[in-house]
């Protein structure tokens, strides 16, 4: 059975560990050090209000962990979650728990009028399950500045 719960101090080690692989792999464009990952940890479950990490579990085993980010779209006139991560074990992969993670952060947040997300164009898994729970890809362009901390 799927189940989705918000991430807690418990979770900590594996989070990191799947955040470790999630942050090594081609699905990213920066490679982030452990400190990041930890104070994206520390984010999801203390008391910043614009990021919440969550766990999926299947059976009760741990099986993926995904982080969302609030905003808000001047283009839509409301919140905006833009899902930052999504990571599964290759095990627990096309078992439903992508759906179920979009359908649990839909119903999560019945007032969000935008939900986003970025992949790389050659992930034809994650882009197949991704338009199969209704999203698109989008035709603009994404542009970033990092701002050394």
């Amino acid at each position: 059975m799927i189940s989705i719960r918000k991430m807690k101090e418990t979770d900590r080690a594996e989070v990191l560990s799947m955040m470790r692989v999630f942050f090594d792999s081609p699905a990213v464009l920066h490679t982030a050090p452990d400190e990041i990952l930890e104070r994206n940890i520390n984010d999801c479950i203390g008391d910043m209000p614009f990021v919440e990490g969550f766990i999926l579990e299947d059976g009760g085993t741990i099986a993926g962990y995904s982080v969302i980010a609030k905003g808000y779209t001047t283009e839509y006139g409301g919140l905006c979650i833009w899902i930052e991560d999504i990571y599964i074990k290759p095990e627990y992969r096309r078992r439903g728990l992508a759906s179920a993670l979009f359908h649990y952060l839909e119903t999560r947040y019945e007032e969000a009028v935008r939900f986003k997300m970025e992949t790389e164009p050659d992930n034809a898994a994650a882009l197949k399950a991704y338009k199969r729970n209704g999203y698109q890809v989008s035709p603009y362009y994404i542009l970033t500045k990092e701002v050394d901390a």
